[in-house]
């Protein structure tokens, strides 16, 4: 379960500052309780002990039961002092001995097939899809761009006001772009950002259901970062197992990744239409940034395209089912016309 912060940041449940029991646990987890210890000076008595169970409290010594011992060996009057334990001492000191043994050859790097522990990284969205390339998830031919930049990212300075209703969840995010990217032969950086900003103000955007706020900074900690990012960028940090070039958003650095290849020649499901593919680039990626993790498919032939869809790779149910056949797209002839909006119709009526 998650929860969000003032600014749309998401906080994961288990981020709660937990309170220590008296004991010395935490609530809600279990296994780390303070296992009790007794008092100074008293002594550690397992339930197991026969003598314990009978007698309990302090015994007292019977006069004349130890004199036997005197006329014993060292080795006979230790056997007859600890009796079944003289046996179960050594046992325990080589079971010891084992464990310890296994753990310090357990503890090195594991050079067979990888069990072990291993980090946990949260999946993609709007990654790349594994099939074969359909044409229309083909990069149109167009003007050239950058193919790899620094890896590094620099804000485009400004803000807007908050664009949503006063009571719905309000996102922060920045514009950035990669270094080594050039954005003079497309209006420059602040084009970008106008772009991004017009697009998520728009009525038609993700503000009409009255769920959620937009409003862009230059501050260090936003929701989510809008960037524009060369393909080899795109590529390591979206994934890149067939050779396509998409977008996505990752969750683990709260950054939507704008493929440059398709914001300067966009899609050919778009057929030429560049603003609308811009649109839908920024409406689809931040969709999954705000919470909508999950594609859609063609709802019927010849309906406008679910934003949520993947119209970078086609429009038609049968392209996208070619690309990702698990279930997600049924394998039929449907075919939507492309669309840039979560809500093309304007705000729902019953909102």
């Amino acid at each position: 379960m998650e929860a969000r912060m003032s600014d749309g940041r998401r906080r994961m449940s288990n981020d709660v500052d937990a309170e220590p029991t008296a004991r010395g646990g935490v609530p809600g987890q279990r296994g780390h309780s303070t296992p009790y210890y007794p008092p100074h000076g008293e002594p550690l008595r397992a339930p197991w002990d026969p003598e314990a169970e009978r007698t309990p409290g302090r015994r007292r010594s019977v006069p004349g039961a130890r004199d036997h011992l005197r006329k014993q060996s060292p080795v006979g009057r230790f056997f007859t002092t600890w009796g079944w334990r003289a046996y179960a001492i050594p046992v325990l000191v080589v079971l010891t001995a084992l464990v310890i043994a296994d753990s310090v050859t357990g503890a090195g790097p594991d050079d067979g097939d990888g069990v072990g522990e291993t980090a946990e990284t949260p999946a993609l969205m709007g990654e790349p899809p594994r099939g074969q390339v359909p044409p229309s998830g083909e990069l149109p031919d167009g003007g050239p761009f950058e193919e790899a930049g620094e890896g590094v990212f620099r804000v485009v300075p400004g803000g807007t006001d908050r664009v949503g209703r006063p009571e719905a969840e309000q996102f922060t995010y920045t514009v950035e772009v990669e270094e080594g990217i050039d954005t003079t032969d497309f209006g420059g950086d602040d084009s970008v950002a106008r772009m991004v900003d017009a697009t998520l103000a728009n009525p038609k955007s993700w503000t009409a259901d009255g769920a959620v706020a937009f409003q862009r900074t230059s501050g260090d900690e936003p929701a989510f970062r809008v960037s524009l990012a060369s393909p080899r960028t795109v590529r390591e940090n979206c994934g890149y197992e067939i050779e396509l070039e998409t977008s996505c958003y990752n969750p683990s650095t709260d950054r939507v990744y704008l493929n440059l290849a398709r914001w300067i020649r966009g899609a050919r499901s778009f057929q030429g239409d560049i603003g609308s593919y811009r649109q839908y680039l920024v409406n689809h990626e931040v969709g999954h940034a705000i919470g909508y993790p999950d594609h859609e498919p063609c709802p019927a032939d010849g309906a406008l395209a679910p934003i949520m869809m993947q119209q970078t790779l086609g429009v038609a149910n049968h392209e996208i089912f070619v690309l990702d056949n698990e279930g997600v797209v049924p394998d039929n002839d449907d075919t939507c016309l492309y669309n840039a909006w979560p809500y093309p119709d304007g705000p729902p009526v019953n909102r």
